[in-house]
């Protein structure tokens, strides 16, 4: 007909002949931890390189000039290893961390060059983060000791001790006995103050700025340098919880301080709040300082809002308290009058200014998740990846848009076909919107039909986002022939705190709502989805789910994949280590009545699990313990459904070794193919 045009087919992409694989992101580099000079001139960043068949990694250093179009350069004091690099207050000493020095991990300094390091602490045990205050006549180091040990030779001889006896048990009177991976052995997580002599290097005896304290600083068992801070007046502000009998269930993290010289106590900053504190940072001038807070105690999901202390007064002021997101790494502007913060938002990990005197919020990047950044001069430096790449560095001007400074995985992954994601959003349980994405397969063809992998996300209070990862890469499935489904189901963190609390008490309810509306969704708007052949995966909560779904919401599956998962939500209770956890989800302790532990507990439907599972376990997984995994296996091989366990003796909650990734990788999508008669490109 004249005047209209002819309808045309979908074109499909043009086809890239590179399959991503598990071994290829598990060979990956790895940038992170971006440190601008003082001068603003340069960037120093941290590089993991995977040696693949040693199963081994190793740290460098490198370095990018932010004012010319030199190639990033390798500091040659890598060679010996090197991690956590820092600036000296004047930018001419680059400090870091290594092992090169019998074996302990110590911390050296270098210039910019980076051609010769000088070992500057020997400490006896190993440096697990360190500050040098910005006079360059201190510097603090963190070392696991004894609290109870007047000095470091009573640690020394403590632990030699232990080491001399044949006899192998221990005794507990309290909670933690273990924690993640690693079992309690009586050492905490403790602060020093060195001296440094004039050529930087340490001298005399350290001040043991947290003598007699029952607790760590740096937190365990992920925290780092952000845990703790050097005033401008010459003192140690850390973040810490009193350990005492209630460790396993209680959240009151507080910000102390306490002089570098030991001349005072240790003084409590946030007594008056019993909820989370913690990672203080100060003003330029010294006058205020920031910290992220929690409100609620026993609840490790609430909101960080960000906190102003007037360091001469002791007044305090919640920054931007309308904000309903919750703030992750936090840092003032050059000029104080700003503090920088990231933050998921909508599917997307951003960073945000807001302005110290208004509370106004303003978002600085879009789409991608920032995961690390540093203020400098003239910009910002920040680290950002997405669900297409893995984190690269960028600098944002006071001006213009952010360019690209450093790349260390472009070359090895330019010729990848990547899966082309897509965001989406639907009305889920009680009619609010939930969001989700979708990733197309890679090399994708709209005339095809293509089976599917659906996603669930752990925490339970996160979400998958528009991000990188290295354990759960939609990627990886999307270049093995399927189409990725992953929803951020109402407990999903970047949606406002309500819609995080959502899931407390309820998570077989609300999620699996959410779950199985936003699939009903997919099918209708994209119509190369294969229902029929579709598979659901998850771990931790995600694994619950998996459980969950066997038993209340099997139809549509050809399989299931549960990864470290809750089988048993009352035993659950009784022998995860973070207690709070367990009994803020289900509303108190297992033998209190009005609990959700048998509401939504998936042990009590094994009678209806007909839908083929692989089972994956780690051993050193302490948050949902072994036998989680092992009685989830049992059920189903008691009923006589077709199953497999893939047991780790040597991982955590996560699979982080190298070829462990990959086999982890190999078994998921060869069960995946098993049910769903997929044919994998490049099997």
């Amino acid at each position: 007909m004249a005047g209209v045009a002819a309808a045309q087919a979908p074109t499909k992409a043009p086809t890239k002949a590179d399959v991503f694989t598990a071994k290829d992101m598990a060979s990956l580099d790895r940038l992170s931890d971006p440190r601008v000079s003082p001068d603003g001139r340069h960037v120093l960043y941290s590089v993991r390189t995977m040696d693949y068949p040693a199963n081994k990694a190793s740290m460098s250093l490198w370095v990018a000039d932010l004012k010319t179009k030199m190639a990033p350069r390798r500091l040659k004091v890598s060679d010996g290893g090197a991690a956590s690099g820092r600036w000296s207050a004047d930018g001419k000493t680059i400090y870091f961390t290594s092992s090169r020095a019998g074996g302990t991990e110590q911390v050296f300094k270098t210039d910019v060059t980076g051609e010769t390091a000088t070992q500057v602490t020997a400490t006896p045990f190993d440096v697990q983060a360190y500050k040098v205050a910005a006079d360059g006549k201190t510097i603090v180091v963190a070392m696991a000791v004894f609290p109870d040990c007047p000095d470091l030779a009573c640690t020394e001889a403590r632990l030699a001790a232990k080491g001399a006896t044949k006899a192998t048990g221990v005794v507990f009177d309290r909670l933690f006995v273990r924690h993640w991976d690693t079992w309690s052995d009586g050492t905490r997580n403790h602060l020093f103050a060195y001296g440094l002599d004039a050529s930087g290097v340490v001298q005399g005896h350290p001040v043991a700025l947290m003598k007699g304290f029952d607790g760590d600083s740096p937190t365990k068992p992920f925290g780092g340098d952000e845990d703790f801070t050097i005033t401008p007046d010459n003192k140690v502000a850390f973040s810490a919880k009193v350990a005492g009998k209630d460790e396993a269930w209680t959240t009151n993290f507080d910000i102390w301080s306490r002089p570098l010289d030991g001349s005072d106590k240790l003084q409590n900053l946030t007594a008056a709040n019993t909820a989370w504190d913690t990672a203080p940072v100060f003003s330029p001038d010294g006058k205020w300082a920031a910290y992220r807070a929690m409100k609620r105690p026993g609840f490790e999901a609430d909101r960080f809002g960000i906190m102003l202390r007037e360091v001469a007064t002791g007044q305090e002021r919640e920054l931007a308290p309308s904000w309903d997101r919750s703030a992750d790494a936090i840092a003032w502007s050059r000029d104080g009058k700003s503090i920088y913060a990231t933050a998921l938002d909508v599917g997307q990990g951003k960073l945000f200014a807001i302005d110290v005197k208004t509370g106004k919020v303003s978002a600085l990047t879009g789409e991608g998740h920032v995961t690390a950044f540093d203020v400098g001069p003239s910009g910002i430096v920040f680290a950002s990846d997405s669900l297409k790449s893995p984190s690269e560095l960028f600098l944002l001007p006071a001006k213009g848009p952010a360019v690209k400074v450093a790349s260390v995985s472009s070359e090895a992954l330019k010729d990848v076909a990547w899966g082309e994601p897509e965001q989406f959003s639907f009305k889920g349980w009680n009619d609010e919107t939930v969001h989700g994405f979708l990733v197309k397969p890679a090399n994708f063809d709209p005339a095809k039909k293509y089976p599917v992998a659906f996603l669930i996300h752990g925490g339970p209070q996160g979400s998958f986002s528009n991000a990188w990862s290295y354990r759960w890469n939609p990627q990886v499935y999307a270049n093995a022939g399927y189409a990725v489904v992953m929803i951020d189901f109402h407990g999903s963190t970047g949606y406002g705190q309500a819609f995080t609390d959502s899931i407390s008490r309820h998570w077989g309810d609300r999620p699996l709502e959410d779950l199985q509306k936003g699939w009903s969704f997919v099918l209708s708007k994209y119509g190369f989805l294969d229902g029929d052949r579709a598979c659901a995966l998850g771990a931790s909560y995600g694994g619950y789910m998996v459980n969950w779904i066997a038993g209340n919401w099997n139809e549509p599956w050809k399989c299931l994949v549960n990864h470290d998962g809750v089988f048993d939500t009352r035993a659950m209770g009784y022998s995860t280590e973070e207690l709070w956890f367990t009994e803020w989800e289900n509303g108190g302790t297992p033998w209190q009545a009005g609990t959700t532990y048998e509401t939504f507990n998936p042990a009590l439907h094994v009678d209806k699990w007909v839908k083929p599972q692989l089972v994956v376990q780690g051993q050193l997984d302490y948050r949902i313990p072994v036998e989680q995994g092992l009685a989830t296996f049992t059920a189903l091989q008691r009923r006589g459904v077709p199953s497999k366990l893939l047991y780790f003796p040597n991982e955590n909650h996560w699979v982080l070794k190298a070829q462990n990734s990959v086999q982890w990788h190999k078994e998921v999508l060869d069960w995946l193919d098993q049910w769903t008669g997929n044919t994998r490109p490049g099997k």
